[in-house]
């Protein structure tokens, strides 16, 4: 298996892999003469996908992979130059790009581990720095773990369904291009995915690879039986049959002809896949069938756009499926194409370098205003290593004795803090912008994901109006959050 980081998955430079404004952002700094000043910002979403009670982290590996290769080529300084203002002149003065021939990423940066279970409003990623480079990077950060922690989760969600069944994932054909379909499924496999189709994630990743055959295949033998034959002779000890082209319950007596012959000559038949029709009903008689004629080790595959709901539901009608092939649905999140993540600024260092100026972001809606200072997620377990409670703080200020935690966007919701039992979500990644984290493996990230997922408990889990787990700010960051609120808000008359 292959071990993270990912050794130039992002080279050569893809150091524009950005929005112009934070290239504006940054010249407008340098221009200042801000672009040292030490910042702090977070990287986290406000809800759950999916109308879920939870994520799985996840793309932490693709973003140190991004970060470590963070260089200007001569290339990339010379597509900048290019660039024109309205009136024609050179959007960025040449000193500034001599500033980022010679930019070294030198920023301390926090992540919670891959495959951790997170919740709305806790930073996934911290980023602590120069002020010009910490902002450089927030495009790249947010569309590597975005993306790959908004598949994550919903591979996790297929697999609390599927129970003990297994995953594969068959998305590659139907993703968001060749990056998106390489990082779905890396995503989809962390998240609890037994195996891909995608042939270029195996060798990378060292992902499972699976498959069968497809439709053309039966279409280009004169009859199904012959191209079912013609299949076990290239695979004889690997083969799925295709069983839909036609008449889906014929070719499963086509599929167990075949099979009686493989069996004669030492070998046996893998499975057979349906891809249409009544999934349910279906698998119901091909089993009887398969099973009638001895094979009753042989599994039934299906497909067909299967996400966690249709396969809730084809359990609920009692359908026969040992094996769900998932594609479109999960690479592409089809019923949430996006999580929703936001990189806010939340500290500056004070210009005399006497402490700390905490910033926050204001909004009419509560859910949208910002956490200030420098964040870590303390999560409270019980006895048996579940979690009960997170809570946010803010490292730079001392805790009190007795800890209670506050809602962020109810204030009348609050817990006391009695448990001894804590980890410390956010973990050194880079220490001056050199990587001092020995990243897990997939596998391993994977093993911690399904762990986490399952130690939540049943009602946060759920997918109908899931329990909400109690989130919340240590109170005197909450009461210097409120304060901060109160002194930034204009005043209106009435």
């Amino acid at each position: 298996m292959n071990s993270a980081p990912l050794s130039g998955l992002y080279a050569p430079s893809l150091s524009l892999l950005t929005d112009l404004y934070q290239l504006t952002m940054a010249y407008g700094y340098w221009q200042q003469g801000m672009q040292d000043r030490e910042a702090v910002f977070h990287l986290y979403f406000r809800k759950p996908p999916f109308g879920g009670g939870y994520a799985v982290a996840a793309g932490l590996a693709y973003a140190v992979d991004w970060l470590e290769q963070l260089q200007f080529s001569a290339d990339d300084l010379a597509y900048l130059a290019s660039l024109r203002g309205s009136k024609g002149t050179a959007l960025f003065d040449p000193k500034f790009l001599d500033y980022l021939r010679n930019l070294r990423f030198t920023c301390d940066v926090d992540a919670v581990p891959e495959g951790t279970v997170v919740f709305g409003n806790e930073p996934l990623v911290r980023v602590r720095g120069p002020l010009l480079q910490a902002q450089l990077v927030e495009t790249a950060l947010l569309t590597l773990v975005n993306f790959q922690t908004l598949i994550a989760t919903k591979a996790a969600r297929i697999r609390e369904v599927a129970g003990s069944d297994q995953i594969l994932e068959f998305g590659l054909r139907r993703a968001q291009g060749f990056d998106g379909g390489l990082s779905a499924s890396r995503a989809a496999y962390l998240g609890g995915g037994d195996g891909t189709s995608n042939v270029l994630a195996g060798q990378r990743f060292g992902i499972p690879v699976r498959g069968t055959h497809a439709h053309s295949w039966v279409m280009a033998f004169d009859d199904e039986e012959t191209a079912f034959a013609a299949y076990a002779q290239a695979f004889p000890d690997d083969s799925v049959f295709l069983v839909d082209t036609y008449d889906t319950l014929e070719g499963v007596r086509h599929a167990i002809n075949v099979a009686r012959q493989m069996r004669a000559q030492g070998h046996e038949l893998g499975g057979i896949r349906l891809d249409s029709g009544d999934l349910a009903y279906l698998s119901r008689e091909a089993r009887a069938l398969l099973d009638e004629a001895g094979f009753t080790n042989t599994r039934i595959v299906a497909s067909n756009d299967l996400e966690e709901n249709l396969i809730t539901s084809l359990k609920q009608q009692g359908a026969r499926i040992d094996t769900w092939g998932v594609g479109t649905q999960l690479v592409t999140a089809y019923n949430q194409p996006a999580l929703g993540g936001v990189y806010k600024l939340a500290a500056l260092r004070k210009p005399d370098d006497s402490g700390w100026d905490y910033t926050v972001k204001l909004s009419e809606q509560i859910i949208k205003t910002s956490i200030p200072g420098i964040l870590q997620v303390r999560r409270y377990e019980n006895e048996k290593g579940q979690p009960r409670a997170d809570m946010l703080y803010n490292t730079a200020e001392p805790l009190p004795e007795s800890l209670t935690i506050v809602d962020p966007t109810d204030l009348t919701r609050r817990r006391s803090i009695r448990s001894t039992n804590f980890r410390e979500l956010l973990e050194p990644i880079f220490r001056w912008g050199e990587l001092v984290h020995q990243l897990p493996t997939l596998t391993e990230s994977r093993t911690r994901a399904l762990r986490e997922v399952q130690s939540l408990d049943p009602s946060i889990r759920r997918f109908l109006n899931p329990h909400v787990y109690p989130v919340g700010l240590e109170a005197t960051l909450h009461d210097y959050r409120t304060q901060l609120i109160l002194e930034k808000r204009p005043q209106r008359p009435a």
